[in-house]
Order: C-alpha cells, then structure tokens, then sequence
C-alpha cells in the first residue's frame, strides 16, 4: 500500500527554476539573509549554472504559487555543491525543509557525485536538519573567498 501524501505535500510542491522567477527568489534570499550584491547572483548565473549540469530548485504552495524555499545546487565536473539553501521565516519548522532537500538529494543520487555544503556554525537548525539527510561535518576548516576581483594583481 502506498503511503499517503503528508499535510506539506498536499500544500506544497517542489519545481525547478524557470526564466522570470529570480525576483520572487531574491526575496526569499533577502529574508533569510542569503542576498549579497557581493555575490553577484543573478538570473542569468542560475541559469548558466543549471546548463553546466546544476538545478535550481523551488518549494512553492500550491494554493498561492508563492516561492517559499530555494535550493541551488552547482555541478564543478566533480561534485554538487549546495548552497542558497533556505525557506522564508514565516514558513520554517514546518517540516518543509525535509521536503525541499530530499528532492534536492534525488537529483545528487541521479547525478552519481559527493554533495558538498557550507553553513554557519551557529546555524544549529539547519546542522541539525544536514546532518539528519547524511551529512558528515568535515572538519574544522576556515572558508576564503575573493568576491572583489580587483584584489587579484
């Protein structure tokens, strides 16, 4: 016997990004904190990045179409990185996290490579909810990163 449908799936729906949706993600990266002109994100990157073999990945409510979650996962030849990972405050500890990253995890098992992430050590909430989809804590590393290319000489 199948199993039913949770109260999530019935209200909530994940798709891949389409050409016109960067607005609506760039509020949800705004209220989680994950916007940055310094990145330099853009609709035109996540859709460079999704021809190189990435995905981009959407959690939407079904009853108002809104944008509640973003998973972006890039593909370096080697291995998927996930990143803008997140689900607008209003929505969280609802359980919607689970469903946007176990579809976010179907792609990295179809695509046969390691997945690998960055998260704040305080962000305790989603450690928690990594390490529960098989995540492993690598190490004590320190992350560099030159956003401003006018340092390079």
């Amino acid at each position: 016997m199948a199993a039913l449908p949770s109260d999530n799936e019935m209200k909530f729906f994940v798709r891949e990004f389409r050409k016109g949706d960067f607005e609506n993600v760039a509020v949800v990266w705004a209220e989680t904190g994950m916007d940055s002109s310094l990145r330099g994100d853009n609709e035109e990157i996540i859709l460079d990045s999704i021809s190189l073999g990435g995905r981009f990945l959407l959690l939407v409510e079904k009853s108002t179409e809104k944008i509640c979650g973003t998973s972006w996962m890039t593909f370096d030849g080697r291995r998927i990185h996930l990143h803008h990972f997140g689900i607008l405050p209003a929505y969280q500890g609802k359980k919607l996290a689970h469903l946007l990253l176990e579809d976010s995890l179907k792609f990295v098992k179809q695509k046969g490579c390691q997945v690998k992430l960055e998260v704040h050590s305080t962000n305790s909430k989603a450690i928690a909810l990594y390490k529960k989809h098989g995540f492993d804590y690598l190490g004590d590393y320190d992350v560099y990163i030159i956003r401003d290319l006018s340092k390079i000489k």
